[in-house]
């Protein structure tokens, strides 16, 4: 199987099929191309869980109403795309869960009470929010926006206010997140058909360029972070970039496959990624992502997810010990929900 990738910055429209309406919304995605057995399989989302997810306890946390966004997986012919961005994150003391949502013709983060079955509260007020993330501390969350032809990061407060600041003014920034110490906030900078990673010095208001990459992810207590890489076949791949330095180290790497999308755990020994699956039945093959997990040295990879709707943008709990993700399944109708499962390797 010959695999090929194209990384491009697109804007497409999803419909989210609901019992009432048909719900439509933009993301900006950032694809990832894949020459694959092309798929011919009906997905039967209704069901909750497969037999190879035995013990992870699946509950969704979502409702219909909660119109929540489910990031872009495109399927043409024998390629498979996705889009990588982090759009769900929970707060610093794991009582809530933040989401973009698209309601009255805009995309905005919203936040959900996870004790409680209510309705969500809307945090930010703008036109087209593509992903975000809270500060350490919970107090900021920095966000993009695509602004026309450009994407761009700002920050604002968690908890009240609509009032945001611009950080950055390249084209196309995406991907913020805040460096465990606070200091800086890396980001992914899209420029001539390349990406690589940034960070916006927060004290004194500049930014400079650290590695190819993108989606970082910084390590606790080290200067260094995770990020996604494609190597010269084209295919996503984890790394570990020591900006002290200098060292670069690939943790996972696979000749048919790609990763995306890593996350690392509160301890720091832990990195949840995307990869895509490939579901056989009979000469047919169906093509879906799903979510694994390994050691942050590249060791006791595992597979955590089998089910055929697609499963992206997975986070931790703040204790670690749970995995909230975006996926189709537990709905006949294939609605996004986000949901939880137990990370069954926590030991």
């Amino acid at each position: 199987m010959k695999t090929t990738t194209k990384k491009a910055v697109c804007i497409y429209n999803v419909t989210l099929k609901n019992k009432k309406m048909k719900h439509k919304l933009k993301l900006l995605t950032l694809a990832l191309s894949m020459s694959c057995i092309a798929h011919a399989q009906t997905v039967d989302y209704s069901v909750v869980s497969v037999p190879e997810e035995a013990g992870a306890d699946f509950m969704k946390m979502t409702k219909e109403s909660d119109y929540v966004c489910m990031p872009q997986v495109r399927r043409s012919g024998n390629r498979l795309d996705w889009f990588t961005n982090r759009i769900i994150d929970t707060s610093k003391d794991g009582r809530s869960i933040a989401f973009l949502s698209f309601r009255n013709g805009k995309t905005n983060i919203f936040i959900k009470d996870l004790a409680l079955q209510g309705s969500s509260r809307q945090r930010t007020n703008r036109s087209n929010v593509i992903d975000f993330s809270y500060s350490p501390d919970g107090k900021q969350i920095c966000f993009c926006e695509a602004l026309g032809k450009n994407n761009q990061v700002f920050l604002t407060d968690a908890e009240k206010g609509y009032v945001c600041r611009q950080i950055t003014s390249g084209n196309a920034d995406f991907s913020p997140v805040y460096s465990t110490s606070m200091k800086q906030i890396f980001f992914t900078r899209l420029e001539a058909k390349s990406s690589s990673i940034w960070a916006y010095d927060v004290a004194n208001n500049y930014v400079s360029s650290y590695a190819a990459g993108i989606n970082p992810c910084p390590l606790s207590n080290e200067k260094a972070f995770i990020c996604t890489r494609f190597n010269p076949e084209g295919r996503g791949e984890i790394w570990k970039i020591d900006y002290q330095t200098g060292q670069e180290d690939c943790i996972v790497s696979d000749p048919m496959h790609s990763y995306t999308t890593p996350m690392v755990s509160p301890d720091g020994n832990w990195i949840l990624f995307v990869g895509d699956g490939h579901l056989a039945n009979g000469n047919k093959t169906y093509l879906n992502t799903d979510i694994f997990a390994c050691r942050t040295d590249g060791t006791d990879f595992a597979q955590l997810t089998y089910h055929a709707a697609d499963d992206l943008s997975p986070i931790w709990s703040t204790d670690g010990q749970y995995i909230y993700f975006i996926s189709q399944r537990g709905d006949a109708n294939g609605t996004a929900n986000i949901w939880r499962m137990k990370f069954l390797y926590n030991k």
